[in-house]
């Protein structure tokens, strides 16, 4: 399993982070896992693709990622989560500085009203070019949308955890990131997408995110 990037240390450290989590709820597998492990060694923009599994445990998920972050000095982190009910890829446009735990996470926690950062900003937003991802991956035949929340779960909580990460200077200088919640696999329940088209779809968002600095720059509109 590939869930210890540290052991792929590509020259020059022109990488790209995507990550997935382990399953949760009761779910025997997570689709963002398997997204990203099949995009694991792909070279995009001259870059290559290292995959790594985060827990789905408040805390515990943010220590791993910024150890990753730290490590291998991606020039862009995608994250992604299993989003059970949602339809399409939502490309994540916010991350909040709340934790509001509807179930436990995966070592029993589940934290009410309680800060990702104490002390930190309200909110972040994604540093990906969103827009210009959502277009690319409709032209590709997926099925995709922006998403003006990330929720309360593990899933915000990392989205956020990143971005403050990226804000303080972890990482190298310019890095960038943001989250994108997947829709269940058809063996999960409806709605769902098949894998390899959330693959196909992940795929092409990151190859734009890597040509496109941001939607400003692009004069992207606000088409979603």
């Amino acid at each position: 399993m590939l869930n210890d990037a540290s052991r792929f240390s590509p020259a020059a450290k022109r990488v790209i982070l995507l990550t997935g989590f382990d399953p949760f709820g009761g779910d025997m597998q997570n689709p963002s896992w398997l997204i990203a492990q099949a995009l694991h060694g792909q070279r995009i923009a001259g870059h290559v693709v290292i995959a790594a599994q985060l827990p789905t445990v408040f805390d515990e998920a943010l220590q791993h990622l910024q150890a990753l972050v730290a490590a291998h000095q991606p020039a862009l982190t995608l994250c992604l989560g299993q989003a059970g009910g949602r339809a399409a890829l939502s490309l994540e446009r916010i991350g909040i500085n709340i934790n509001d735990a509807r179930i436990a996470d995966n070592r029993g926690h589940q934290p009410i009203d309680t800060p990702v950062v104490p002390g930190g900003p309200a909110a972040y937003f994604s540093t990906l070019p969103i827009k210009a991802m959502l277009r690319a991956t409709l032209c590709a035949g997926v099925p995709c949308e922006v998403s003006q929340t990330a929720g309360t779960f593990v899933c915000n909580h990392v989205l956020y955890g990143l971005m403050h990460m990226l804000a303080r200077g972890t990482g190298q200088a310019g890095a960038r990131g943001g989250f994108v919640h997947v829709p269940w696999l058809p063996a999960q329940g409806t709605p769902h997408l098949p894998l390899r088209d959330m693959v196909r779809g992940i795929h092409t968002a990151l190859w734009t995110a890597m040509l496109v600095q941001s939607d400003i720059a692009l004069g992207a509109g606000a088409t979603y």
